[in-house]
């Protein structure tokens, strides 16, 4: 019976690993990666303006 209670750990833990795994690749509602893209241009075309005064 001992060696019963020590399977059940492993298994256990497969199922709560199975369900976490689902829930962490979970469909999530598309993000616009447009906040993002505009900050990286007005970071670049900083970068270029302090560039060509040198």
């Amino acid at each position: 019976m001992a060696a019963l209670v020590w399977l059940l750990i492993p298994l256990v833990a497969a199922v709560g690993a199975g369900l976490w795994g689902s829930w962490a690749n979970r469909t999530r509602r598309a993000r616009s990666d447009g906040p993002e893209l505009d900050g990286y241009a007005r970071f670049r075309a900083a970068m270029e303006k302090s560039h060509t005064g040198t």
